[in-house]
This record gives C-alpha cells, sequence and structure tokens, in this order.
C-alpha cells in the first residue's frame, strides 16, 4: 500500500487511456500484446507503459507481453471500477444534461441517482429516467441516500455552498466543472474540470506551433 501512495499523479492520469486502448484491444480480439506493440497504439513509449504498470504490479511475462484480457481487468481494479458508485448531478444546465445523457456512464459502474437544480422550468423533467428534483431537496436526498459522487455544474457564484452541502451530506467525491477552486476538507477528494482554462491550453499550443 505504502507503494501505491507514492505513485505520481502524472502516472495516475495515463490510467484512463491504458483502459480505453486496451477495452479496444479486447473488442478486436487482440489476446496478448507487447509493450512495443502497445506503444505504437497509445502513443508512450515502451519504457514508459513497463514503467507505469509496475507501478502496481507485475503484469506482463518476458518473451510473452501482456495478457490483454487480464491486463485490462488488472486496470479497471486499479482505477477502482471494479466498484460501483451512486452520483447526483447538481445543476441540470446544458454540462449536467450532456453529461446525465452520457451513454458509458452506467457501463462504467456509475449509477446516476439524481439530478437537481434551481430552474423551476426544469423540474419534473426527466433525463434517462431520473427525474430532475428541487436543489431545496438535495440536503434530504443525501441523508437518505449513500451517494459516492456529487457532479457540480452550478454557476460559480453557488458552487461553494452546493460542494458544502455535498460534503455534509456524506459526498467524498465531487467532479467540479464550476470555474472555481472549491474549498474541502483533506478526505474529499475533487476533480476540476475547467473548460476554459483547458480551451487556453489549446489556443496557446495552436499559437506555438504556428510561430
Amino acid at each position: 500500500m505504502d507503494k501505491k501512495k507514492n505513485i505520481s499523479m502524472a502516472v495516475i492520469k495515463r490510467l484512463p487511456k491504458y483502459h480505453r486502448y486496451l477495452l479496444e484491444l479486447l473488442k478486436n480480439d487482440v489476446d496478448r500484446i507487447s509493450s512495443k506493440e502497445l506503444s505504437e497504439k497509445i502513443g508512450f513509449t515502451a519504457s514508459q507503459i513497463r514503467q507505469d504498470l509496475n507501478c502496481f504490479g507485475d503484469f506482463g511475462q518476458q518473451g510473452y507481453g501482456y495478457n490483454v484480457r487480464q491486463l485490462y481487468g488488472e486496470i479497471r481494479a486499479i482505477l477502482g471500477l471494479d466498484k460501483h458508485y451512486n452520483a447526483v448531478i447538481v445543476g441540470a444546465g446544458n454540462i449536467g444534461q450532456a453529461i446525465a445523457n452520457y451513454s458509458n456512464f452506467k457501463n462504467l459502474g456509475f449509477e446516476l441517482s439524481g439530478i437537481f437544480d434551481a430552474n423551476p422550468k426544469l423540474l419534473g423533467m426527466k433525463i434517462r429516467d431520473v427525474e430532475i428534483q428541487d436543489i431545496d431537496n438535495l440536503g434530504a436526498f443525501l441523508h437518505k441516500n449513500h451517494i459516492d459522487i456529487g457532479i457540480l455544474c452550478v454557476p460559480k457564484v453557488n458552487a461553494q455552498k452546493i460542494c458544502d452541502e455535498l460534503i455534509v451530506g456524506g459526498v467524498k467525491g465531487i467532479w467540479n466543472f464550476a470555474p472555481i477552486d472549491l474549498v474541502a476538507p483533506e478526505d474529499v477528494i475533487i476533480e476540476n474540470v475547467h473548460l476554459s482554462e483547458s480551451l487556453l491550453t489549446l489556443v496557446y499550443l495552436l499559437n506555438e506551433s504556428q510561430k
């Protein structure tokens, strides 16, 4: 366990890409693959792949490579996708609705348990059979249901207040789409998705490539 605690965030952020490419290999009936072959598909060097995977265990065999199905299962377990997670979306605007409509959400082990919004025009609407509820009901809903992940798609001005309410309700993971850095206790994990920052990074790299 101590070894895993020291794994860098850079390695962790590469795991979803391994998961995605290994799933594609499975769909194409590929049984085994070498680190060199995997590097050609995924874009990481063979050395990087071996180093990353060695952080979690010894999955490959010299002269054989990796058993794709086994490695895929191991990556799923490392990512925690062998478990089930209950999630709520707070904010049923464009981003919230897009996430609620994401077809692969359930396949990855996430159950959308509730959607909440303050806009009376949206209340009662259903997205994938989940009814949009009044945000005033959020606290009571969290109290009655075990929710692992809160997906925050509200305006910046309301984000910290809703974050605090999610935490009081026992939520330990927050996927934050609001353009604000939230304050939370150390035992609450926050993953920020700042769309504007991502776009500005793209623009910078686009301009640098044209110099």
